[in-house]
């Protein structure tokens, strides 16, 4: 297989699907620091900048029509933090943007005989329900409707399948801490294609699972990521850090901060606006000792709180900022490093140290490392992706279709 990928940022997709021997054909990024990332990892895979010129380029055989166009377009439009202008987001046209380039990418493939391409796409939750039917519309474009679809009972739900003249779609919202990496992180997944002989749905849906949800395991996992300072048979950071959440002070300076105080090295406690802590719900520690941290951060593009206490555990700003996360060591609270976030993120080790403005990459400043990842995807989950994707499909090697030398 051989893919595109759009809003590349630092290309989770390339680090997930290596492993599948699948091979990037392009990107498309424009951010500074999360160009100069790709061009020090892959620097003879092209960057090929703005992703709304695309369409013509792939028509007029400039650039290669993939067999898999993935992309995670900006989730600034539909997310609390980014004030949730949807479409009237010139961020938020860039997911109808995404369908010309997939339409593109198939005229392309069926003028060469080749099968449609295979759509991946991700947002955060907040697209499923905005109010002016953002993901109708955008279903619309990816089925081949003329009007936005609506959603049966008024609103979207977290998984779903569409069956339009165009495309097949199916979509879920996944979350992080069930893919082996200790943050909650919940995104939509949307997987399409115009191909016969693929069904979405057989990806993202696990048909041979548990007829219905089951609650959350509270005990330690195996083997989720090795610990902060561990060497590869370190320590494990496992399950996920949920529940208990106390209001406070002591975070980053000026931050708002919702800190977990920890009781021992695997308790901590929830008492609002106390310092003096009780035994509370059990918590996977980030690292072992007798300090273990547990990780907290201030409220970034979701709403902090759920109904089953868990949090979000790394994000960016609406505008931009650095990921503001951090951790709590007995009572104090420190930001995490830029390491623990790769970690977080399911990232090697220092993937995000790179040369940067005249330093050397052991000097890369923490910042645009903080928000490269907090605008990423979680690594695990789109290498269960390409997997199923991978099980589905049993592709056989094809030539490069639609780029000219």
């Amino acid at each position: 297989m051989r893919y595109g990928s759009v809003c590349s940022g630092i290309e989770a997709a390339t680090v997930a699907w290596h492993g599948l021997g699948w091979a990037a054909a392009w990107y498309s990024e424009i951010e500074p620091f999360p160009c100069a990332v790709l061009a020090y990892h892959y620097p003879t895979v092209p960057n090929l900048g703005d992703m709304t010129l695309l369409p013509e380029r792939i028509r007029s055989g400039e650039v290669e029509a993939p067999d898999i166009l993935c992309g995670g377009t900006p989730c600034q439009a539909f997310s609390v933090a980014g004030q949730r202008q949807s479409l009237a987001d010139a961020r938020g046209n860039l997911t109808l943007t995404f369908c010309e380039v997939a339409d593109a990418i198939d005229a392309v493939r069926r003028a060469a005989g080749y099968k449609p391409s295979i759509i991946v796409l991700e947002n955060v939750p907040g697209v499923l329900n905005t109010s002016d039917n953002a993901f109708g519309c955008f279903l619309a474009g990816v089925a081949g409707e003329r009007l936005p679809l609506e959603p049966p009972g008024g609103r979207w739900t977290d998984a779903g399948a569409v069956y339009g003249p165009a495309r097949a779609i199916a979509w879920r919202v996944l979350d992080a801490q069930y893919f082996g990496v200790a943050q909650r992180r919940r995104r939509v997944f949307v997987v399409a294609s115009a191909r016969d002989d693929f069904d979405p749905a057989a990806v993202l849906f696990e048909f041979g699972g548990v007829r219905r949800d089951t609650p959350p395991s509270r005990e330690a996992g195996q083997g989720a990521a090795r610990a902060i300072g561990g060497g590869p048979e370190g320590g494990s950071i496992a399950g996920a850090v949920t529940r208990k959440w106390a209001k406070g002070s002591g975070g980053p300076a000026g931050d708002e901060c919702y800190n977990m105080v920890a009781f021992d090295t695997t308790q901590i406690t929830s008492r609002d606006n106390r310092s003096n802590p009780q035994a509370g719900d059990p918590c996977h520690p980030l690292a072992a000792g007798a300090h273990a941290p547990a990780i907290a951060l201030h409220p970034t593009q979701d709403p902090i709180h759920s109904s089953d206490g868990t949090t979000h555990a790394l994000g960016c700003g609406s505008a931009g900022g650095s990921a503001s996360v951090a951790v709590a060591t007995g009572i104090t609270v420190r930001r995490l490093t830029p390491r623990e976030c790769e970690r977080l993120q399911g990232f090697p080790d220092d993937y995000t140290a790179i040369p940067w403005r005249k330093k050397p990459a052991d000097q890369c400043p923490d910042g645009p490392r903080y928000k490269a990842l907090g605008n990423s995807w979680a690594v695990p989950v789109v290498r269960w992706i390409g997997q199923r994707i991978a099980d589905a499909t049993n592709p056989q090697s094809t030539p490069t279709v639609g780029a000219t030398a």
